[in-house]
């Protein structure tokens, strides 16, 4: 990445920023140093990631929010993780069909990416480009996850406040999934509001809620919406909004972001030492260790401590 490159991201260049974009997805390298400068332009950004089950209508409800961040005078980018195509790699949602309202309009830039497999939460490199969209001006960032099981706590990873986005026929598993979910939202969006059990499913949120958040400074609030007819969209937006202000007046909202950079250094370790660790000399080591049905009889610990010993005196 040149610096030429690094000025038309920061003066909101889309073209730049979706090559750069592209860079990030398929591996090339950026220079650590250029991008460390564009990520010095990165932290006044909002980070807000929505989360939840398939069909909850988190594409349509991003679409709404969109619009009313518009009016508020609020630039927003759109990091939109999508489950991975077998075939190419890629997204294979496309959520940015369903927001092509906004196409041309250089307030908002939206991104579909494939999630590598990682089905729960964020692709492994959306923060990067979360930092390109911050770096290019973009007030506010949406994260959306296709939010499948247990893994949307991945979502923490990559943002400062967690929206999970739940619809009426999910009551029953919220039985189910209740403490994870009180553990990672920040608050709660009942969508489909429409549908029958709506009330059934707000009423028992907010019990578990009270009941289970008692260590919480503050319980997630619980709203509603019915995102295509766009009610109860910008209650929820102001609410979200207020509530993050509540959290940094509160400092709260610093602990978040610091406790996030440094699950983010530790990721960045982890994978450095994966990547160096995995040379052809260990994987060939661990084929040979590993030929026969005989071989598998020998402790799987003693194989693994066999080949940390020959990084370990490299």
């Amino acid at each position: 990445m040149s610096h030429r490159v690094l000025d038309q991201i920061r003066s909101n260049n889309h073209r730049a920023i979706s090559r750069l974009i592209t860079a990030i997805e398929s591996g090339q390298d950026v220079l650590e140093d250029e991008f460390a400068e564009l990520f010095a332009h990165s932290h006044h950004a909002l980070r807000i990631g929505f989360t939840g089950p398939p069909g909850a209508g988190k594409s349509t409800l991003i679409n709404q929010c969109i619009a009313h961040l518009l009016q508020k005078d609020l630039s927003v980018g759109v990091v939109a993780v999508d489950p991975t195509s077998p075939f190419t790699g890629g997204a294979l949602l496309g959520d940015r069909v369903r927001m092509n309202r906004f196409f041309g309009d250089d307030r908002v830039f939206i991104r579909s990416m494939g999630s590598q497999g990682d089905l729960g939460g964020l692709a492994k490199k959306a923060q990067d480009v979360g930092d390109v969209l911050a770096a290019s001006g973009k007030d506010i960032i949406l994260f959306e996850t296709v939010g499948v099981g247990q893994g949307e706590h991945d979502i923490i990873k990559a943002v400062d406040f967690t929206v999970v986005v739940l619809v009426p026929e999910s009551g029953d598993e919220i039985q189910l999934m209740k403490a994870g979910l009180i553990e990672l939202a920040d608050a709660f969006i009942i969508n489909k509001a429409d549908r029958e059990g709506a009330g059934r499913l707000t009423q028992l949120l907010k019990n578990l809620l009270q009941n289970y958040s008692p260590k919480r400074a503050d319980i997630p609030a619980v709203y509603s919406t019915i995102a295509f007819r766009n009610e109860g969209v910008k209650e929820a937006v102001d609410g979200i909004l207020n509530s993050i202000r509540l959290e940094k007046e509160k400092g709260i909202f610093d602990d978040r972001r610091i406790k996030r950079y440094r699950q983010r250094v530790a990721t960045l370790i982890h994978d450095r030492l994966l990547n160096t660790f995995w040379n052809e000399s260990r994987e060939t080591q661990l084929l040979q260790a590993t030929q026969s049905i005989e071989s598998v009889k020998r402790s799987p610990y003693k194989i693994a401590q066999e080949l940390l010993d020959s990084f370990r005196y490299e």
